[in-house]
């Protein structure tokens, strides 16, 4: 029988003798397929010349194909890696990633997220922290029955709706690399207060010193917003003490930088007058001179998970999936920026 008007998508699944799931699976490229299974389904899309409608299938779903991305952070860098793994695992399908900034201190913030969250329609959505670091967003997409991922630099909820990082011990191995050189008044370059970062890694901090019998002065302490113009005041409020550090722990990359900087401007050598580690491992630590001592945070790669998590339904991820994991390891990253403290 001759067949007229658009092909379907049930068209295409009676033809190739599959289900309507399996031809959806091979609009968006879903790894769940075997080979002979995407290429029988393509011809038939070929030959059919079958074009998906989107926006029909978002009535169906009652769902768009959006994927939010929620923040508050000043570190630009930091989002800029999340959504370059968030979009390669949205590569090739049809979801596209919409970006939200919120402000987390402000006393209308959840239900800013209430009415982004409900006026785009959201496929899913992953949390950035510290705004992943509050419960009451996860309750939120609960009672909307939105999928969700919260980022964080501990475990923050069950595997399904969570990618973490062990901060807290990476941060110990760094402190303690310093130690074995020999370093024993060690500063601190604190992350803001309210971030489950900045204390997890001044937790690890904190634990090394301990273990070795190494007492800290509230004077190392210098408080930062992992931004470069608050690494820059914290390390000159380090450096002017005396005696000052031998080695400084930044707890992230832009204010290493910026305690690079303030050294230099004292007519410090780094590594010799000064050791210094940082947390992130982004461009600027590899790039500065000498390059960043620092601990390399897979940000990419969990995002590229937590994208894979909020689409695991879409691509029919209960039978045959491959769970994502939710725990990164971060690593240290040994460069030119950490040498033995100078005798005497």
């Amino acid at each position: 029988m001759e067949r007229t008007g658009k092909p379907t998508i049930n068209d295409v699944a009676r033809i190739a003798g599959v289900s309507k799931k399996t031809v959806s699976r091979v609009i968006n490229r879903s790894p769940l397929l075997n080979g002979d299974t995407r290429a029988r389904v393509e011809q038939v899309i070929s030959e059919l010349g079958y074009v998906p409608n989107v926006q029909a299938r978002a009535l169906a779903l009652r769902r768009n194909f959006l994927i939010g991305l929620i923040h508050d952070n000043p570190n630009a860098q930091m989002v800029m890696n999340v959504q370059a793994g968030m979009l390669e695992a949205m590569r090739d399908t049809e979801f596209e990633l919409i970006v939200r900034p919120i402000d987390r201190g402000s006393s209308t913030m959840l239900e800013d997220v209430r009415n982004f969250l409900e006026r785009q329609r959201l496929y899913g959505v992953m949390f950035l922290p510290p705004v992943s670091e509050n419960e009451m967003v996860a309750e939120l997409c609960r009672e909307l029955g939105i999928r969700y991922v919260r980022m964080g630099s501990a475990t923050l909820d069950s595997s399904e709706h969570m990618v973490a990082s062990n901060d807290c011990d990476v941060v110990t191995e760094a402190v303690n690399h310093l130690i074995a050189l020999g370093h024993r008044r060690i500063g601190l370059i604190a992350g803001p207060h309210g971030f489950r970062s900045a204390r997890e890694r001044r937790k690890g901090f904190e634990n090394a010193l301990e273990v070795a019998g190494i007492k800290l002065p509230r004077s190392l302490i210098a408080d930062g917003n992992y931004t470069f113009e608050t690494g820059l005041a914290a390390a000159d409020r380090l450096l002017d003490l005396s005696p000052r550090p031998t080695a400084i722990f930044a707890s992230n990359d832009e204010m290493a930088a910026a305690t690079l900087h303030a050294a230099r401007r004292r007519g410090m050598s780094v590594p010799e007058d000064l050791s210094i580690i940082g947390f992130d491992d982004t461009a600027i630590a590899s790039h500065i001179w000498p390059p960043m001592t620092t601990v390399h945070w897979p940000i990419i790669s969990m995002a590229r998970s937590a994208a894979l998590k909020l689409l695991a339904d879409f691509f029919g991820g209960d039978d045959n999936a491959v769970e994502e994991p939710s725990l990164f390891p971060s690593t240290l990253i040994h460069r030119a920026s950490v040498a033995p403290p100078r005798e005497g």
